[in-house]
């Protein structure tokens, strides 16, 4: 990474991370580092790393890497390519920045590139978590690495952005997707949004996560010009025994098809772009479980990725006010 002055800025597109290879070992590195955030699993480490690794990921690799094998892309994992080329989109719309892309967990490491990006000559950096909405375990561990970065030392300024659920550029890229969806394949008898889980204890805790998915669900309710009663608003991705987010985007879909509905548009606005789940969980999983629940069709509406409209908000969100 090369600057032209020591003014230089750095617009930073920071996503969750991937498995390097569809393999067990690769994806048994990832989740290590992924699931030993204790952001993102808040056990005692002397009890958690051993059950981690001597009993859930020997156990769990296989069968998750089976599942990113199914939607692996040749130029690799659809969340890396995605967010690549979101990156490389969004530089076209804003050439005065130097825009790249990190991951939290996995290559090119958040860390790295700040780094880098520091020894480079930037003297401001943006850092845009793609996480339209809040929570302390995914946005607040993005913020972690920041602070330890030590920025001050190279006479720089790291900021970042918290959340953009919101923005009215990104709530309206996201009902158009949906429209855009319906003009093509017709419109299914019930939308459903499917964000992702999160323990209710966390939520009880104060993190603002499920009020900015319901937050979003209302404003992209209003764009497209229904009530919010109109839509289902589900949460997905559950792991562990206890308590999480309800109702359950599986529960909802299996009640669904017992009401008679048949055709069901699923859309992920929590998601920036297409990954393991929204292809494989979300439009291969839930799929086949509502249609063996009675249903007809789940019809995945893909994520915004590195769509036009998609490039431009998060151009306008990155060029607006920050911290």
């Amino acid at each position: 990474m090369r600057m032209n002055d020591g003014s230089a800025r750095v617009l930073v597109l920071a996503n969750l991370g991937t498995p390097a290879a569809p393999t067990p070992q690769a994806v048994s590195a990832y989740l290590d580092e992924f699931l030993c955030d204790p952001r993102v699993v808040q056990l005692p480490r002397w009890l958690w790393k051993p059950l981690l690794r001597r009993v859930i990921l020997p156990r769990r690799s296989p069968v998750v890497a089976k599942k990113y094998a199914s939607v692996w892309m040749d130029q690799g994992s659809p969340l890396a390519v995605h967010t690549q080329h979101l990156a490389q989109a969004v530089q076209a719309r804003l050439p005065h920045w130097k825009v790249v892309h990190a991951m939290r967990y996995g290559e090119p490491a958040l860390a790295s590139v700040l780094r880098n990006a520091l020894l480079a000559g930037a003297r401001e950096i943006r850092v845009l978590p793609l996480y339209p909405q809040y929570s302390t375990t995914t946005t607040a561990s993005i913020a972690d690495v920041i602070d330890g970065i030590g920025a001050q030392a190279f006479n720089a300024r790291i900021a970042m952005l918290d959340d953009y659920h919101l923005h009215p550029a990104w709530v309206r890229a996201v009902a158009d997707s949906i429209r855009a969806h319906w003009e093509a394949q017709g419109r299914g008898e019930r939308l459903l949004l499917s964000f992702h889980g999160l323990p209710q204890r966390v939520v009880d805790a104060g993190d603002p996560y499920a009020a900015q998915c319901e937050a979003s669900a209302a404003a992209i309710a209003r764009e497209l010009g229904m009530e919010r009663a109109d839509l289902e608003l589900c949460y997905q991705s559950r792991f562990g025994k206890g308590k999480w987010l309800q109702p359950s985007t599986d529960a909802r879909l299996h009640a669904l098809a017992a009401e008679g509905v048949r055709t069901v548009d699923a859309a992920c606005p929590g998601f920036a772009v297409d990954c393991l789940e929204t292809l494989e969980e979300i439009a291969q999983m839930e799929a086949e479980r509502f249609h063996a629940a009675g249903g007809e069709a789940l019809r995945m509406i893909p994520c915004l990725n590195d769509s036009p409209a998609h490039a431009q908000a998060i151009a306008e969100i990155a060029e607006g006010a920050w911290n």
